[in-house]
């Protein structure tokens, strides 16, 4: 039973990480029409790894942002698998040197869900989802984000094939499966439409750092999750 749970697990740990690491090709492609070249596109896939992150950071910088509104929007976009880490904790523990850091860097939304998604009674179902999909998204989001670099400077505007949109996409997503309560729907509208009103008269990362702190002071005070419906 154990061994049809791992394999059932490492099936669902490869399709999440095909699926993600399409997104890499999206990525390197606007990554580079953003100014960055092909190393510091790939620098950013290996050392940041964080989708929400790296194209919140290409975003800014295409639109002319300053450097400090790119960093501090990337860094408040991955501020969440700092939390991940916490719900993970349990689940990953005893655990020390290498293996520690590698899955500090592992440690991203789709990791987390794979993992939590198993049992909570089969640990070793949670530790091979979270380390499956972790290293299996890793190796395709970096292989592709090269792919769409090289890609990036032979395809002309991204925006003719698609590719700007695949951000957006990705982000609704991540998002739409906890919008399920009101209160979360209260606060994604509040901050969409703050995010739409400062976008006009305020520099590229700023409307995105507002939003991020509508729902930081929205949810204080509240810090246990509610229940996703059955």
């Amino acid at each position: 039973m154990a061994r049809v749970s791992l394999d059932a697990t490492r099936q669902q740990a490869l399709s999440v990480s095909l699926a993600t690491g399409a997104y890499g090709l999206s990525f390197g492609a606007l990554s580079v029409a953003a100014g960055l070249d092909v190393w510091q596109t790939c620098a950013l896939s290996l050392l940041v790894f964080s989708g929400g992150s790296q194209f919140a950071f290409v975003g800014v910088i295409g639109a002319g942002g300053h450097p400090f509104s790119a960093v501090a929007t990337s860094t408040f976009l991955g501020l969440r698998n700092g939390f991940y880490g916490v719900g993970l904790a349990p689940v990953m523990r005893p655990m020390r040197g290498w293996r520690r850091a590698a899955a500090a860097q592992v440690t991203i939304d789709e990791s987390t869900a794979v993992a939590l998604a198993q049992p909570a009674e089969d640990p070793d179902a949670r530790r091979t989802g979270f380390w499956w999909t972790g290293i299996g998204v890793f190796l395709g989001w970096n292989a592709i984000t090269l792919v769409g670099a090289l890609l990036g400077s032979r395809i002309g505007d991204p925006a003719d094939w698609g590719l700007d949109a695949a951000a957006a996409a990705a982000f609704l997503a991540l998002v739409w499966p906890r919008l399920a309560h009101r209160r979360a729907q209260a606060v994604a509208a509040a901050s969409c439409v703050l995010a739409l009103a400062l976008t006009p008269i305020t520099p590229a990362g700023v409307p995105v750092l507002a939003a991020a702190a509508v729902a930081i002071v929205a949810g204080w005070g509240h810090p246990r999750a509610e229940e996703v419906p059955e």
